[in-house]
């Protein structure tokens, strides 16, 4: 008999914790492994330990805030499918989700069986995201040009954002300084900029959309 999935769930509050754990065993009755993480540095442990097939993740976390989780996990691990859990329920904030690579968005006013439903979706590889009436939709723009990197691009400007000088980021890359310089010329070539500072500035743009996003 083949294993269920584990599933990450990401998100500060016990509680909620405990509503997303019953959705999950409600989309998967034969049996899902639910894992916990209170903050996006336990999360990141939590994968760097094992294997998991979904991560369910919060915006707002004590150590992170706005798309800056998402967009770490999906560079460390592009393949694995994230979706995004948030009292957010503005348009802008689900399209910069679709944008940066999320498999979905789920309200947090959704119902437990709406819940249960659009995990179901997602662990069986598909896409939930609620309705996006197109005359709502902010300008993804920075969003778009962020979602243009490469996985090792994405993770060279992480670095850059955390402050790490080129050697720093070649050392936990793996990779040479030179390797890490022509990555920025990359970088800055995909997102229209001349230096660090402008490409640093469309990093924060495109992971806080443009808006303040609740917990």
């Amino acid at each position: 008999m083949s294993e269920g999935p584990r599933v990450l769930i990401v998100d500060d509050h016990p509680l909620f914790r405990d509503a997303l754990a019953v959705a999950l065993r409600g989309a998967y009755p034969s049996g899902a492994a639910a894992m916990f993480a209170g903050s996006l540095a336990d999360a990141m442990n939590h994968l760097d330990a094992g294997a998991c097939d979904l991560v369910l993740l919060d915006l707002n976390l004590g150590d992170t805030h706005d798309f800056e989780g998402l967009t770490r996990i999906k560079t460390k691990h592009p393949s694995l499918p994230v979706v995004v859990v948030s009292a957010t329920e503005a348009p802008q904030a689900f399209q910069t989700a679709r944008t940066l690579g999320a498999a979905g968005y789920l309200p947090k006013s959704l119902s437990l069986e709406d819940l249960s439903a659009a995990l179901a979706t997602t662990l069986d590889g598909g896409e939930w995201f609620p309705e996006m009436p197109g005359a709502a939709l902010a300008d993804a723009s920075a969003a778009s040009r962020m979602a243009s990197l490469t996985p090792a691009q994405r993770r060279v400007l992480s670095g850059l954002a955390e402050g790490l000088l080129n050697k720093q980021i070649g050392y936990e890359m793996g990779i040479s300084v030179a390797t890490v310089k022509a990555h920025m010329t990359a970088i800055f070539r995909k997102l229209g900029v001349l230096n660090r500072t402008q490409a640093l500035l469309i990093y924060q743009e495109a992971l806080s959309a443009g808006d303040h996003l609740a917990t």
